[in-house]
């Protein structure tokens, strides 16, 4: 296997562990006499992850949409672009930010509403490239897309440390205008991929 595919599956496997630093256990779980003997230390693993796994999630974060891009430069850059690449690629991608905007509406810490715009998005764009794809077009990522990519990463972030970025900033919460901007990009990045390829969806054989 190659540099390119261990670093595309790297980003996969840090999902579980990103998942597991943010969200504490669950409370029926912790409570639950089945495990009494294990109460204690059960506690400790949630005050951890409430008060420090934030933190480490988001420098997870940080690094694995770092690599995001970095294993296609190397492949190309290598000559070791595989069918394995191009299929794992859009999945780790989408698996790591879908993985963050779950977690986080899931602590309340995210409206509902913008996962379902952000994760929505991916659904459409993805289905207009299989469309094109069957009629044996690529359709190549924009400067919209990467954008959205860009402001939804940075946006993720700030959610993820939030109470120290307001507390810094005494009260603002740059991380709901943060957040705002990248449903605005996502919205406008997919109004742009369809536009410039309405014809794909229009035209009839």
């Amino acid at each position: 296997m190659n540099l390119p595919n261990k670093l595309t599956i790297s980003r996969i496997i840090l999902v579980p562990v990103f998942m597991l630093l943010i969200i504490p256990i669950p409370d029926w779980i912790v409570d639950s006499s089945f495990l009494s003997f294990a109460h204690s230390q059960l506690e400790d693993i949630n005050y951890f992850i409430k008060n420090y796994g934030n933190y480490i999630a988001a420098m997870l974060f940080f690094v694995a949409a770092s690599t995001d891009g970095l294993d296609g430069y190397i492949a190309r850059k290598r000559k070791q672009v595989t069918n394995f690449g191009k299929f794992l690629d859009p999945i780790a991608d989408k698996l790591l930010v879908t993985a963050a905007l779950i977690a986080l509406v899931e602590r309340n810490d995210l409206s509902s509403w913008v996962a379902i715009i952000i994760i929505g998005r991916e659904f459409i764009i993805t289905g207009l490239r299989l469309v094109a794809a069957s009629e044996g077009i690529v359709i190549a990522a924009s400067k919209w897309g990467k954008i959205k990519t860009v402001t939804q990463i940075i946006a993720i972030l700030a959610a993820l440390v939030r109470g120290y970025l307001v507390e810094a900033l005494h009260g603002i919460p740059i991380d709901k205008f943060l957040m705002l901007i990248a449903v605005v990009t996502t919205i406008y990045s997919a109004y742009d991929y369809i536009i410039k390829n309405a014809h794909v969806i229009n035209q009839d054989k």
